[in-house]
C-alpha cells in the first residue's frame, strides 16, 4: 500500500488547524522580519548619511504612502464596531492618548533626558496606534476586530490630539508649532487614510488582491523613512543611541503593562485586555519620527526611529507569553 493511500484522510478540523498554523507562521515571520528591515534602513542611513539625507524632503510623501496603505485595509464595518462594542474601543483609545504621553513624561523626568531626546520620546507617546499592532494582536490571540478599530479611531483623532498633547507636554523642552504640526498630520495621515478607504470601496476586488502585499510595502517605506531620519543625526547616534534605546524600551514595556492593567481594571475579557495592552504599547513611530525630523530636530527623531524597531520585537515576545499562558491553561484543563 502506498504512503498516500495509508495516510489519514483530511478533515475540516485538521484543515482549519493547518490553515491557522500557516497563518501564525506567516504573521510571526512578518513581525520578526519587519524590525530587521527597519534596522537595515537605519544602518543604511548611518553608513551612507550624506547620500541618504538628500532625500530628506521625501519624508512626508512616504508617510502619506504608508497611511494610504492603511486606509486600503479598512472597511466601514471596522468603524461600525464602535456602535456595537463602544466600551472596549473608548477605553482603549483613551488609554492610548493618556497612558503613553504620561509615561513618556515620566520616563523623560526620571531619566533626566536631554531636551531634544525628551521631546522626541514625548512625541512618540502622543502618536496614534501603530498598524503592526493588528498583526501582534492576532498573534497574541487578542481581539483583532477591536484592535483594527482602535488603531483606526486613534489615527483619525491624531490630527487633533497628537499636536495638542505634544505642544502641551513637550513644549517645555523646545519651541513647537502646534498648528503647523496639525496641518501636516491632516495632510499625511487623515487625507491618505480617507483616500485609501474610498479606493477600497470603489475597487474592492483589486484591493483584496493587494492586501497580502500591503504590510510588506508599508514596512519597506517605513525603513526608508527611518534611513532618512537616522541620516540627519548620524553624527550623534553613537553618543545618544544607548540612552534613546533604554528610554524607548522602558516607555514601550510600561505601555504594554499599563494597557493590560487598564483592560483588567475596566473588566474587559482576556482577548480585549491583550489587545488594549498592544494598542497602548505600540505606536505609529514612523509618523513620530517624521514629525520630529520636520518640526523638532534630527536628534528628536531618534526615539521614533528606535521605537520602530523595538516595539515589533517586544510585541512578538508579548504574543509568545500570551500563547504560553494559553497553553498552560489548556494543559491544566486536560488534567
Amino acid at each position: 500500500m502506498s504512503p498516500a493511500s495509508s495516510s489519514a484522510p483530511s478533515t475540516p478540523d485538521h484543515d482549519a488547524a493547518a490553515a491557522r498554523s500557516a497563518a501564525d507562521r506567516a504573521a510571526y515571520v512578518a513581525v520578526l522580519v519587519f524590525p530587521l528591515l527597519v534596522l537595515a534602513g537605519g544602518l543604511a542611513g548611518y553608513l551612507f548619511a550624506p547620500a541618504v539625507h538628500q532625500a530628506a524632503g521625501w519624508t512626508n510623501p512616504l508617510l502619506g504612502l504608508v497611511m494610504f496603505g492603511m486606509g486600503l485595509t479598512l472597511r466601514p464595518a471596522d468603524f461600525a464596531l464602535v456602535a456595537k462594542r463602544p466600551v472596549p474601543i473608548v477605553v482603549g483609545v483613551l488609554a492610548q492618548y493618556v497612558v503613553m504621553p504620561g509615561v513618556a513624561v515620566l520616563v523623560s523626568w526620571l531619566m533626566q533626558l536631554p531636551p531634544e531626546i525628551a521631546a522626541g520620546v514625548i512625541l512618540v507617546g502622543c502618536a496614534p496606534g501603530g498598524t503592526a499592532s493588528n498583526v501582534v494582536s492576532y498573534l497574541a490571540r487578542g481581539d483583532v476586530a477591536v484592535s483594527v478599530t482602535m488603531t483606526s479611531i486613534s489615527t483619525l483623532l491624531a490630527p487633533l490630539l497628537t499636536p495638542l498633547l505634544t505642544l502641551w507636554l513637550a513644549g517645555a523642552y523646545m519651541p513647537l508649532d502646534g498648528a503647523a504640526m496639525a496641518r501636516s498630520i491632516a495632510m499625511v495621515v487623515l487625507l491618505p487614510v480617507v483616500l485609501g478607504l474610498v479606493v477600497r470601496l470603489a475597487l474592492p476586488r483589486v484591493v483584496v488582491r493587494l492586501l497580502p502585499v500591503l504590510p510588506w510595502f508599508s514596512v519597506v517605506v517605513i525603513a526608508a523613512i527611518v534611513a532618512i531620519v537616522v541620516s540627519g543625526s548620524a553624527d550623534k547616534i553613537v553618543q545618544a543611541g544607548l540612552l534613546v534605546l533604554v528610554a524607548v524600551a522602558v516607555h514601550n514595556v510600561l505601555g504594554l503593562l499599563l494597557g493590560w492593567a487598564v483592560g483588567r481594571v475596566t473588566g474587559q475579557p482576556a482577548p480585549v485586555r491583550r489587545t488594549t495592552a498592544i494598542e497602548v504599547g505600540m505606536q505609529n513611530s514612523g509618523l513620530a519620527a517624521g514629525l520630529a525630523a520636520q518640526y523638532m530636530s534630527p536628534v528628536a527623531a531618534l526615539p521614533g526611529a528606535v521605537f520602530s524597531v523595538w516595539h515589533n520585537l517586544a510585541g512578538a515576545v508579548f504574543a509568545l507569553l500570551c500563547r504560553r499562558v494559553d497553553a498552560r491553561a489548556t494543559a491544566r484543563s486536560e488534567l
